[in-house]
């Protein structure tokens, strides 16, 4: 998993409330393609017309944010079902950060296993960002500052935010929940080496 430490990119404002998954990626997509082709089907409903041309109104289609790295939601973002393909989808078109007011629980915890950076802000402060960036495309750079725990606007406003320090340590070492497993490997056989003395018949 790449590691995440400070990132300075494009920002796209993306604000419809209750992106679910069905959205990010269609049911269909996650039995028949492949995950590192899933990010050509990201949002597809929302990002092509039916005629299959790019949709003017889908903030990643416009010119000035077709190279976003970070995108900024709304409330209740990713909710839906449990499938891990749509985080998958997201880091496909070369999203790593989202921010909203709020996500879906499941793919909450799946960005993490895949290196995307989840971020929530108050939703004032998510509607202000988002506006700046939607009111001057052309200066719509933001920077993640993931060791700091800070988001730094285009008015150079720094604004904090919460992340648990298991999952802040996973990001900036590049390491899923198996990776942290094996950090600690010594506790484990110290463990095992203690309970094979107590409990033989266990190790049979």
């Amino acid at each position: 998993m790449d590691k995440f430490t400070t990132l300075t990119a494009t920002a796209a404002y993306y604000p419809r409330a209750n992106v679910d998954t069905d959205l990010i990626i269609r049911v269909e997509r996650c039995v028949k393609v492949e995950k590192n082709a899933l990010g050509r089907y990201a949002f597809e409903m929302a990002r092509f017309l039916p005629d299959g041309k790019d949709n003017p109104d889908f903030p990643l289609n416009q010119p000035a944010f077709k190279k976003a790295q970070i995108l900024v939601g709304g409330i209740n973002f990713g909710c839906g079902s449990s499938r891990e393909m749509a985080v998958w989808a997201i880091a496909g078109l070369g999203i790593r950060c989202v921010i909203a007011p709020s996500f879906g629980e499941i793919f909450f915890g799946n960005c993490f296993q895949n290196g995307l950076l989840p971020i929530i802000l108050a939703q004032q402060t998510v509607e202000k960002l988002g506006a700046a960036l939607a009111a001057d495309p052309a200066h719509a750079t933001v920077t993640v500052d993931l060791a700091r725990q800070k988001v730094v606007a285009p008015s150079g406003e720094e604004i904090g935010f919460e992340i648990e320090s298991l999952r802040k340590k996973a990001l900036l070492e590049g390491l899923d929940e198996i990776g942290l497993t094996k950090l600690r490997e010594p506790e484990i056989a110290a463990f095992q080496e203690k309970d094979r003395s107590r409990r033989p018949w266990v190790y049979v």
